[in-house]
C-alpha cells in the first residue's frame, strides 16, 4: 500500500506521510500520558520553570566534563537550539573552577551551515553555530579554565576527522533539541526521489549515515528563519554539515530538550510516542532513537500545550 504524499513538501518525506492512526494517537496524548511513556532506555522528565529547565540542561555539560581525565577524555555534543543553556554552562564552569584544560574535556558542535560554495560558513556569518557556541559559552569562561581549541570539534573542513574523533574520545552525552521536521541536528527526512521515491530509507539504512553534507527540508528552512532570523528566509542557507546517526550511536546517552518554541505540541508528543512504542520510521528521524539504549526527553511543563483546535 502506497504511503500518503506529504502535506508539507511533496518532493520530500516527513511525518505527514505516516499511518494516520499514529498521528491520531499522538494528538490524543495529554501531559499525563506523556509522563507515562517512560520505559527502560527512554526517560521522560518535566520541569516546571524555565530556570529549572535550562539549569538542568546546562548541568549535563558539567557532569559530562567532570568525568574527563587526561587518560580518559570525555566530552559532550551540544546543540544551538536551544541556546539559553549556554551562558549558564559558562557560569557554572566559572563558579566551580572546573578546569576544562587540565581535565582534557571535549565538545562537539552538532552542525554548521554551508555557503553557496558548499563550504562551512565562517564565524563572521550571523547564523554561524560555532560563533554562537563561542560567544554564548566558551568565550565567557575564565581564560585559565578554558578548553583547548583543539578539543572543540565542529563539522567544518575535514568531516572524516570530525567523525573519527568520536572513536578517540568518549561522548558521554549528545544533547539536542527537536526541529519542526522532527530532526536532531540536521538529520532531516530525505527527498522522495530515486530508490526512496516510494518508501523512505529503512531505519537500518538511515542509521548508517555518518557526518555529512545535507540538503535541508523546506520546513527546516522556515523554522530557522522564524527562530533565528526574524522570518528572513533569504538569510538561511539551504545546505548544512551535520553529525549523523552513526556518531549518535557512539554516544552513551542522547538527551533531547523541549522548551516548547522549537517544535509544537503535536510534534513533541509524536516523537515521544514513537520512541516509547518502538515505532521507527525515517520520515520521522527522531523516532529512530527508539533503538538507542539510553534516551532522555525533557519538557518545560507550561509549554507542553495541547493539540486542540483554537482559532486565533
Amino acid at each position: 500500500m502506497s504511503r500518503p504524499k506529504s502535506k508539507l513538501a511533496e518532493a520530500w518525506w516527513d511525518y505527514t506521510t505516516l499511518d494516520p492512526a499514529i498521528l491520531a494517537d499522538a494528538a490524543r496524548l495529554t501531559a499525563k500520558d506523556l509522563a507515562e511513556l517512560s520505559r527502560p532506555g527512554f526517560k521522560v522528565t518535566f520541569y516546571d520553570t524555565p530556570q529549572e529547565f535550562y539549569a538542568a540542561q546546562a548541568l549535563e555539560y558539567i557532569t559530562a566534563w567532570q568525568q574527563s581525565t587526561p587518560d580518559n577524555p570525555v566530552g559532550i555534543c551540544g546543540p544551538i537550539g536551544p541556546t539559553e543553556q549556554l551562558p549558564i554552562v559558562a557560569q557554572m564552569v566559572n563558579a566551580l573552577g572546573l578546569n576544562l584544560q587540565k581535565k582534557e574535556a571535549h565538545f562537539w558542535g552538532m552542525d554548521e551551515w554551508l555557503d553557496e560554495n558548499d563550504e562551512p560558513v565562517d564565524v563572521s556569518h550571523p547564523l554561524s553555530f560555532a560563533r554562537c557556541d563561542n560567544e554564548l559559552c566558551f568565550d565567557r569562561i575564565r581564560p585559565e579554565l578554558q578548553m583547548p581549541t583543539a578539543n572543540k570539534h565542529f563539522p567544518c573542513g575535514d568531516l572524516e576527522a570530525y567523525s573519527s574523533s568520536y572513536d578517540s574520545v568518549r561522548c558521554a552525552l549528545m544533547q539536542g533539541g527537536q526541529g519542526e521536521i522532527k530532526h536532531w541536528a540536521f538529520n532531516d527526512p530525505l527527498p522522495r526521489t530515486g530508490e526512496f521515491a516510494d518508501a523512505p530509507p529503512s531505519p537500518e539504512q538511515y542509521r548508517e549515515l555518518g557526518t555529512r553534507k545535507v540538503d535541508l527540508h523546506p520546513v527546516t528552512l522556515i523554522q530557522n528563519a522564524r527562530t533565528s532570523g526574524g522570518g528572513n528566509i533569504a538569510l538561511v542557507p539551504v545546505r548544512a554539515a551535520t553529525v549523523g546517526p552513526r556518531e549518535t550511536w557512539k554516544s552513551d546517552t542522547v538527551s533531547i530538550w523541549h522548551p516548547g518554541h522549537h517544535d509544537n505540541p503535536f510534534g513533541m508528543r509524536l516523537t515521544a510516542l514513537m520512541i516509547s512504542k518502538g515505532i521507527s520510521d525515517s520520515s520521522v528521524p527522531m523516532s529512530l532513537l527508539a533503538d538507542h539504549p539510553d534516551v532522555r526527553f525533557s519538557y518545560l511543563r507550561p509549554n507542553i500545550g495541547s493539540v486542540e483546535v483554537e482559532m486565533h
